[in-house]
């Protein structure tokens, strides 16, 4: 190991829909995260690694945190985030600029039973029209804990990224390399084309249909893929699959267009929909779905 070598687990938290994963996404340089305007679109933990020279930062991209445990799939998106605290050499913390809730004060006390450092990264500033209000916005989050340092940033623009990610740098341990250069998550291709179908989906369906449904691919071979779209009531099956079959079928050509991107190879992707009544409040059938952690 070179003494200047160095390697560190990175963790993105936030309450949901703040930014994470397309934060993550810009860090990586590359789209391993999916991404929606919908809470709840990242339901996994995830590695996104990114190795340039002696540096291997390995950002782990969680679940948002959020106050609402309805049910086992809420229970087990928020052990998810929060244990992906626990032996982190560095915590980012993504909140939204001038939109502090009851949330971000969940996550706060979360974060205040952990002894790590804690970097701030105030997201969305490429919205505010009267940049004058962000400054006190700032000075009140910094009064509520001691940050290692704190970033007003644009995710989805890269504003401020390369600071951010010099920061992360400096902070990095020296330690060897965990992962090899060229690895950019430790999700498999099956598990990745699964969140593509439901990235999709997340954007084509409204209302609470995004929620009740996730995907489990049930063959993965060079040319056929073929994907369950679970949901947890019959009435919905109607709209996930359209009049003639409309929305799946567009579905299913968003999904296989980037999957071949992925895969750099032409697939078949056959899609179907079934039901199982209240897999979202049930632990066992979680399990079964891959909702391991």
């Amino acid at each position: 190991m070179s003494n200047k070598e160095r390697c560190g687990y990175v963790a993105i938290i936030g309450r949901p829909n703040v930014g994470k994963s397309t934060l993550l996404n810009h860090l990586i340089g590359q789209k391993i995260s999916i991404t929606s305007h919908k809470p709840q679109t990242t339901r996994h933990r995830l590695l996104g690694i990114k190795t340039e020279n002696e540096c291997q930062i390995i950002y782990v991209d969680t679940p948002g945190i959020h106050l609402h445990q309805a049910n086992a799939m809420n229970r087990y998106l928020n052990r998810a985030a929060t244990s992906s605290i626990e032996g982190v050499d560095l915590v980012v913390w993504l909140v939204e600029s001038l939109h502090w809730t009851k949330e971000d004060e969940f996550v706060l006390k979360t974060l205040s039973q952990y002894s790590v450092p804690v970097i701030l990264c105030v997201n969305k500033i490429d919205q505010i029209n009267d940049k004058n209000r962000l400054l006190p916005y700032l000075q009140d989050i910094a009064s509520k804990y001691k940050f290692t340092d704190i970033f007003p940033i644009s995710a989805s623009k890269g504003l401020n990224l390369p600071e951010l990610e010099q920061k992360i740098i400096d902070l990095l341990p020296t330690n060897i390399h965990v992962f090899p250069e060229d690895q950019l998550t430790d999700r498999n291709e099956r598990f990745l084309a699964a969140e593509i179908i439901r990235e999709k989906l997340l954007k084509r369906l409204n209302a609470e249909i995004p929620y009740r449904l996730t995907v489990q691919i049930e063959t993965f071979t060079e040319k056929h893929i073929g994907a369950i779209i679970w949901i947890e009531r019959q009435t919905q099956k109607s709209i996930i699959i359209g009049a003639k079959g409309n929305v799946l079928k567009a579905v299913g050509e968003m999904a296989r267009k980037d999957i071949e991107i992925m895969l750099e190879r032409k697939i078949f992707l056959e899609l179907w929909v079934k039901v199982k009544q209240g897999w979202c409040d049930d632990e066992r059938a979680l399990q079964q779905l891959g909702y391991v952690e």
